[in-house]
């Protein structure tokens, strides 16, 4: 079982994969929490270059209350992150797959759970 769903927007600058892939989880119910220019983080904190590269954390509210009713620790696990990443060609956007995430946990509801975001999630990054 792969970690992330990934899928590449072909000819795509991340600024405008960023925009598609924000209006993709709002649609699906998903708002960003977190966000983290990890190209700029690593110029600042070590001087190092690197391509483009983001991360936004997601999260479904209604998802997330019910996994947290389910197992109150899950929040270490929270929220989804999807990150953005440029690549030759275009824009590579990967979500984390939550039923593989949540495999370190014995609790077959909050896996249910986490088959429905993966299924959410993926169908944003695909609707991007």
């Amino acid at each position: 079982m792969s970690y992330t769903y990934d899928r590449t927007l072909a000819d795509t600058r991340i600024d405008d994969a960023e925009m598609r892939v924000r209006e993709a989880l709002a649609e699906a119910g998903f708002g960003v929490l977190t966000e983290i220019d990890v190209q700029a983080t690593m110029k600042k904190k070590i001087d190092a270059d690197i391509a483009p590269y983001r991360i936004l954390g997601a999260c479904n509210p209604e998802m997330a209350y019910e996994a947290i009713g389910l197992e109150p620790r899950v929040g270490a696990m929270l929220p989804c992150n999807v990150i953005l990443r440029e690549i030759e060609g275009g824009t590579e956007v990967s979500a984390i797959n939550p039923v593989a995430s949540m495999t370190a946990i014995d609790n077959n509801e909050l896996s249910d759970v986490a088959g429905q975001v993966r299924d959410m999630l993926k169908a944003a990054i695909d609707a991007a």
